[in-house]
């Protein structure tokens, strides 16, 4: 819970979920779990720690090629299943959990998603009166449920122009378009989470590029931009998406799977009784 709280403040402040912090949670999950091993000559706890980490990391990394988050949110989760691989009966303060019989993790997993609805409105609505989206236009507001004005809240508050200078790992970059085919052979050089794409629908130009997922550039790719920009190969500005911060939810998520379980077999109880 602790590395939990600490990952979601830097998310919240810089946006990023610092490897430091998930791989030094992900070692101490195997240390710890090797010491409960050795102390009770018994390797189960080894062992579900090293097989939890390995599904959680696939089934997440999966989720995280769908855009569902970045990649310190899969790290997380990955270190999280490392440290409790199965579920909690904390039996001396009186709670019995709702126990899933997949690993803890993924009951953090469906917590998380299901608390981060309530965040993901907040975090909007916070955009939407920071921006002054509906300053000035009346019609927007009154018609907020048309497919057009829904494009424009989301163009007005989940996207933001940045200078290339001010970069960071982990930024999404949205389309870019260009006509140096240059920037493509530097791009490849990279082998990051930048992809170029034939400009179809532009006839001003052939190409752009953008972020492949929401893990955002890494560090090699950012550099390779700021090196870009100093050159004059590409402009000074650049359109970024503003991330949500879903590792908050990771950290409810966790609360909540430690203190009453899984929140699905909730679900599945009530949908069982009622049968």
């Amino acid at each position: 819970m602790l590395f939990s709280i600490i990952a979601a403040i830097y998310d919240v402040k810089r946006n990023i979920v610092p490897n430091l912090l998930t791989y030094g949670l992900l070692f101490f999950g195997l240390i710890s779990n090797l010491f409960l091993s050795l102390i009770s000559n018994n390797l189960k706890f080894i062992l579900a720690s090293f097989i939890s980490m390995v599904i959680t990391n696939a089934v997440t990394y999966m989720l995280w090629k769908l855009n569902m988050w970045g990649g310190g949110d899969v790290k997380l989760f990955t270190a999280i299943a490392t440290v409790i691989p199965s579920g909690l009966n904390i039996g001396f303060l009186n709670i019995f959990p709702q126990l899933s019989i997949y690993p803890f993790a993924f009951s953090v997993v469906i917590n998380s998603i299901l608390i981060s609805f309530p965040f993901l409105v907040i975090f909007l609505c916070y955009l939407i009166i920071k921006n002054e989206v509906f300053m000035g236009k009346i019609d927007f507001f009154v018609n907020v449920f048309n497919m057009e004005s829904l494009k424009y809240i989301i163009n007005s508050t989940m996207n933001r122009l940045i200078l290339v200078k001010d970069l960071e790992e982990g930024m999404i970059i949205n389309d870019f378009y260009f006509n140096n085919a240059y920037i493509i052979e530097l791009l490849n050089e990279t082998d990051g989470n930048l992809a170029v794409y034939r400009a179809k629908d532009n006839k001003d130009f052939k190409y752009y590029f953008k972020s492949q997922n929401g893990g955002g550039i890494t560090n090699r790719e950012m550099w390779q931009l700021k090196i870009m920009n100093a050159q004059n190969i590409i402009s000074d500005s650049i359109s970024i998406k503003i991330a949500f911060p879903f590792t908050p939810a990771i950290l409810f998520g966790l609360i909540v799977a430690i203190f009453y379980g899984d929140v699905m077999m909730l679900f599945v109880k009530n949908l069982y009784l009622v049968i």
